[in-house]
């Protein structure tokens, strides 16, 4: 069974109420139509007080947060090789790898975690310099191990004790001349002569290996008990187990432990390119959050790496999108504002009407796809619809946005005048909160004609509130002014009982844009605009149709 592609669908920056309810919607709509695939909603910032009263009201969780959208090490193909303890030997590592085609392998402790690594070349490496005799003893090689590696068993002795001290010795001479060069806990590999059993035995020795089947005489396995002395009976040859022996020992004694190169699930790749072009590994081991080993990557699995896969909500402006939209793939925009500066590798979905607010579009699709809407969701899209409308007061709404709400009220059981006043006093309770996140609540970049301005709303039903607001802001615009080639900084004090906004604004030329925009002078450090409530419908047209205007 093919595995679920995971396609996040996801708001502008600085959501709004509209931006986070739509998501949510349509991940619901998506999830219920498709099955092939798994959508989840995410948010590109920190939600706002209005929203936040609006999903705990009906119960809903806030989506998970998505900073970025730029592909990361879990987004690539990551190879699955399994970890090994460090105690298993290298002829067994040899064919696990073999096993699994694979040129690394992972060492890892009870708990999961990566202690090591050993690659093909470190095994051919060990193999061809194992020129010292004392290599066995000196990586501390299991009886057990030993007697696997050569295809034997073990006769006498404990095989879960540990060859510690002593050579590597082959027993070819004759017993008289062996005894001068066999010492105290060595390990000697013999034929078929009793003599030279014995003669081992004498010297002390720690194990003995006998080769072709050779069945161990009783009064050897007697005095091999009486010495601690474990013997192994192979079935291979004298020239094949010496040629195998070395491969018994652990892997933990080849293996690398220091300054390993590894790879977090969320590392973006951006900035693991350059490490891997740099160390050039055949593969690196992939950790995930918690520091457990769940396999590798290799420089090949950039290439096939795959890209996110995103449905964007409520905007289509890449200076409003998640970080590293261009990393991203696009399937589809449901938006209700003008046409921004995205752009699409294929064509797409894009649906794009002019009403009020996107959850007005989710309910038309819920209606067109005769899908039964859940009072969560219907709460969730209304909320949307009153807060985007400023409760159909916003020259934004549209007969449609107010048939929308009713009957999405009806489904959810709220009466929409009570609800409204509910949800704007949350939203518009200002108190404790500092004033840059007052500012980058609801701040929105724009391009037009080359020329890049800001525009932040807040909306509220108390005078007073929007009056003190007004003497704090001025420093926060002041501050914006000049980045991310910003050149002019507008705010909305946008006030609900009265349907006016007064523009605050700050830069080269603002003062001018407001007053060709509207034909309004300035009063105490703003603009009064009466009936002005909508940035996108009202402000926003207004700007960009001066703005071409002028440069015309």
């Amino acid at each position: 069974m093919a595995k679920q592609r995971k396609i996040y669908i996801i708001g502008h920056k600085n959501p709004d109420t509209d931006s986070i309810c739509s998501a949510i919607a349509y991940a619901d709509l998506k999830n219920r139509l498709n099955k092939g695939n798994k959508y989840a909603a995410k948010r590109a910032g920190q939600i706002n007080e209005e929203t936040e009263y609006v999903l705990k009201r009906f119960g809903v969780e806030a989506p998970g947060y998505l900073s970025d959208v730029g592909t990361q090490v879990k987004d690539m193909e990551i190879r699955e090789t399994p970890g090994v303890e460090h105690s298993i030997s290298i002829k067994d590592a040899w064919a696990i790898m073999k096993q699994t085609s694979a040129v690394t392998l992972p060492i890892t402790k009870e708990d999961g975690k990566l202690e090591g690594l050993i690659t093909t070349g470190d095994i051919a490496k060990s193999y061809m310099d194992a020129h010292d005799n004392y290599f066995l003893s000196n990586a501390k090689t299991q009886y057990r191990s030993i007697a696997n590696t050569v295809e034997g068993k073990v006769v006498t002795g404990n095989p879960h004790g540990y060859f510690v001290k002593g050579k590597v010795v082959i027993g070819a001479a004759h017993p008289d001349k062996m005894g001068e060069f066999l010492e105290e806990d060595d390990l000697v590999i013999l034929g078929d002569r009793h003599e030279d059993h014995l003669c081992a035995i004498e010297q002390n020795v720690s194990c003995i290996i006998v080769c072709n089947h050779t069945e161990v005489e009783q009064d050897i396995k007697d005095a091999a008990e009486k010495n601690q002395c474990v013997i192994i009976q192979s079935a291979l040859d004298t020239f094949s187990v010496a040629r195998l022996i070395n491969q018994s020992i652990p892997v933990k004694h080849i293996m690398k432990k220091d300054n390993l190169i590894t790879f977090q699930t969320d590392d973006y790749t951006d900035n693991i390119k350059d490490i891997m072009v740099k160390n050039r590994h055949r593969a690196f081991p992939v950790v995930n959050k918690h520091g457990k080993y769940i396999g590798t990557v290799s420089r090949r699995n950039l290439l096939g790496m795959k890209k996110k896969q995103l449905i964007l909500v409520d905007h289509n402006e890449k200076t409003q999108a998640v970080d590293n939209i261009d990393s991203a793939e696009i399937l589809e925009i449901i938006d209700h504002h003008r046409l921004g500066s995205l752009e699409t590798l294929q064509p797409i979905m894009f649906r794009n009407q002019p009403v009020g607010c996107t959850a007005t579009i989710l309910y038309q699709m819920y209606v067109e796809k005769s899908l039964e809407i859940s009072p969560q969701i219907a709460g969730l899209l209304c909320a949307a619809i009153i807060s985007d409308t400023l409760m159909f007061r916003s020259p934004t709404c549209t007969s449609s946005d107010k048939m929308a709400a009713g009957a999405l009220a009806l489904i959810a059981g709220i009466n929409i005048e009570e609800f409204a006043k509910e949800m704007f006093t949350a939203g518009s309770n200002l108190k404790g909160k500092t004033i840059e996140v007052i500012f980058y609540q609801d701040f929105k970049r724009f391009t037009s004609d080359k020329v890049n301005f800001g525009v932040g709303q807040i909306s509220s039903m108390s005078a007073e509130e929007l009056k003190d607001l007004k003497k704090r802001i001025l420093p926060v615009m002041k501050h914006e002014c000049g980045k991310n080639g910003v050149s002019m900084v507008f705010f909305m004090l946008t006030n609900i009982l009265e349907e006016s906004s007064e523009i605050l604004c700050y830069g080269d030329g603002s003062g001018r844009l407001v007053e060709e925009s509207f034909e309004v002078k300035e009063k105490n450090g703003g603009y009064m605009l009466p009936g002005v409530v909508s940035r996108k419908k009202q402000l926003i047209p207004a700007f960009i149709g001066t703005l071409q205007q002028n440069n015309s």
